[in-house]
């Protein structure tokens, strides 16, 4: 049986969510979405387009609705991002004072990578 599925949304737990959400909405022309309290307690932005996007948070202390803490950090490796023009990206990327590495060209694509101040690791990569 085949089933038609996409990736929503990932929920990222970050140190700063209202500076994370105008970083990513200036490196890929994203816009914030959304933005208040979390169920999990905390506050949240979802940053991305109309189809997709990140959600970044951060905990506050509180016990969330859910019951669970919602403030675990790690155990991601990266956030794969596809854009049109890698280029321009880069020197947005090198313009908010991060360090693009590990450029890459192979197939399907070229990419390359960078860490944000939250150690959080975003391979930026271009089909075209």
């Amino acid at each position: 049986m085949n089933t038609s599925s996409k990736l929503e949304h990932v929920n990222v737990t970050v140190s700063d969510p209202k500076a994370t959400a105008g970083l990513l909405c200036k490196l890929f022309d994203w816009q914030v979405r959304w933005e208040g309290p979390s169920q999990m307690g905390g506050h949240t932005y979802h940053v991305g387009t109309d189809d997709d996007y990140v959600a970044v948070y951060t905990y506050d202390g509180a016990p969330g609705a859910n019951g669970k803490p919602g403030r675990t950090r790690g155990g991601l490796n990266h956030i794969g991002v596809l854009v049109d023009d890698l280029e321009k990206v880069e020197r947005r990327v090198i313009a908010a004072g991060l360090q693009p590495f590990n450029h890459m060209d192979y197939e399907p694509g070229r990419r390359f990578y960078f860490i944000d101040g939250d150690g959080i690791e975003f391979e930026v990569v271009c089909y075209a």
